[in-house]
């Protein structure tokens, strides 16, 4: 386990992968509840709405649209920068990648797989004699 600081809060905690303190990720919980609640009730709400309605950070909104947890209603809903494509900038509704991004990432890394597969064993002839020999490992000093 390595010890890291927790990406909301700043505390140093025990991680074994999350940038997030299992306390903020208990809280995140609890306001994604709020959100969601809010957010049936109201649809159509921003982001500047929600946060304010709920008493939720809108960073916690964005982690949750991120995450893909939450999401926008539409993509005008993400003008001034809200939520962007990380590849190419294009406004999304959810997630961190637009669909022709994850697309490619998709693409690239199933390329590298197939790269990376070790060649198929040689095919045996049936007529041929076996190179390998049995023995027998003695025990004996």
């Amino acid at each position: 386990m390595n010890i890291t600081q927790c990406k909301m809060c700043k505390k140093p905690f025990h991680t074994i992968g999350s940038r997030i303190c299992p306390e903020c990720l208990n809280q995140i919980d609890m306001d994604y509840l709020k959100v969601r609640d809010f957010v049936y009730d109201n649809p159509g709400a921003d982001i500047d709405t929600t946060a304010a309605e709920t008493k939720v950070d809108k960073a916690v909104i964005l982690h949750l649209l991120k995450e893909g947890r939450l999401t926008l209603s539409n993509v005008g809903d993400v003008s001034g920068s809200m939520l962007m494509c990380e590849v190419c900038r294009k406004p999304i509704v959810s997630g961190r990648m637009c669909e022709m991004c994850k697309s490619k990432v998709a693409a690239t890394m199933n390329k590298s797989v197939e790269s990376h597969k070790p060649p198929p064993p040689p095919k045996k002839d049936a007529n041929a004699k076996s190179t390998m020999t049995m023995h027998t490992r003695s025990d004996k000093t």
